[in-house]
């Protein structure tokens, strides 16, 4: 008696013939075995995947290197810039000191900018009409003078109010003093750049609560939390993601923007290296002192922001970047591994 044919074999290779037709053919024709090696899921005999050659990319990369080799070999040539010069004075006392004052006065603008441009961006988003007139009209002051005039104002300030004084007003005043002994140089240039720098401070800070989600607030009054615990556990905590960048760049910008002070006499960096080079007129190579700390400052500036900025980063993306360190540590890894493998019997 003869056995039925499979069925099911017989619709599996009916769907495989309509599905690819020529596959179909092929294997009619060719033996059972070079058709399952042929069509397998080892993949032998197919050609390798070969990226794409990027010749222009490459091309804009070496020219981009070469301009760079050439300005960078001007630079370290050139007998004008006298470096055994810039050598001798980069870590004299007077520079130093002139930098420690540019630090101290980068510092104490910083948080005092920052911790009056918060309290005038919470006004700005109060409810009460009057907090929110009275910070725009501080922000849009103080953002629609230029700085150098700030300071000059400041720094003659003793022509508007010579005598400063507390007591009640239109009465007796109970103690008076003298605006020209009480503001030197170094203090009104740390209050111009203060009440400069706390306008741009507040439209940052009011700028990075306004990019927390609204959802986030209505969730913390529906737990019964008050509207300052709010801000402060919870609002502020996010909105330092949006802050950080900018606050890293105001930071490196105030450090700079501190040599504006020395037209007021203040012996900060690039006044301390003005004086050495009045009395040895070598302009060029004290002004590459001050450019070399200034670079320096900042390139250790900008690490920190770097770290700062992936602190704050938790818990936004599944894992963080990594560290430069680490970057180098695995770039070093793999050449290892690679020279290892070439040096090794029958390494290629």
């Amino acid at each position: 008696m003869a056995t039925p044919p499979d069925i099911s074999d017989a619709s599996d290779v009916a769907v495989s013939a309509v599905s690819d037709p020529v596959a179909a053919r092929a294997g009619a024709a060719d033996p059972p075995a070079k058709h399952a090696g042929a069509h397998g899921t080892s993949g032998a005999g197919l050609p390798p995947i070969v990226p794409r050659r990027r010749i222009g990319l490459r091309l804009s990369a070496a020219a981009a290197l070469l301009v760079f080799a050439m300005v960078l070999a001007s630079v370290v040539r050139n007998e004008a810039f006298q470096w055994d010069v810039v050598g001798r004075y980069f870590t004299t006392a007077a520079v130093l000191d002139g930098l420690l004052l540019t630090l101290w006065l980068t510092g104490a603008v910083m948080v005092l900018g920052f911790l009056f441009g918060t309290v005038l961006a919470v006004m700005r988003l109060s409810a009460n009409p009057v907090l929110r007139t009275l910070s725009w009209g501080y922000v849009w002051i103080f953002r629609s003078t230029p700085l150098l005039v700030q300071l000059l104002f400041w720094f003659n300030i003793g022509a508007l109010y010579p005598t400063l004084g507390l007591g009640i007003p239109y009465g007796p005043q109970l103690f008076t003093v003298k605006t020209v002994n009480l503001l030197g140089p170094t203090l009104t240039a740390a209050i111009g750049l203060t009440l400069h720098e706390s306008a741009y401070a507040a439209e940052v800070v009011r700028g990075g609560i306004l990019s927390v989600d609204p959802g986030q607030t209505e969730a913390a009054q529906a737990l019964g939390l008050s509207r300052r615990r709010t801000l402060r556990r919870i609002v502020v905590p996010q909105a330092m993601r949006s802050i950080v960048p900018t606050a890293g760049n105001m930071l490196i910008g105030t450090l700079k923007g501190t040599s504006i002070v020395s037209v007021l006499a203040v012996h900060d960096l690039l006044y301390s290296v003005q004086l050495v080079y009045n009395q040895n007129y070598q302009v060029i190579p004290l002004l590459m002192v001050a450019t070399l700390w200034y670079v320096a400052v900042t390139t250790v500036l900008s690490g920190g922001q770097y770290y700062v900025e992936r602190y704050y980063a938790r818990g936004t993306s599944r894992g963080l970047p990594p560290t430069p360190p680490q970057r180098l540590r695995v770039r070093l890894t793999a050449l290892r591994a690679r020279l290892h493998t070439l040096t090794a019997p029958g390494g290629r």
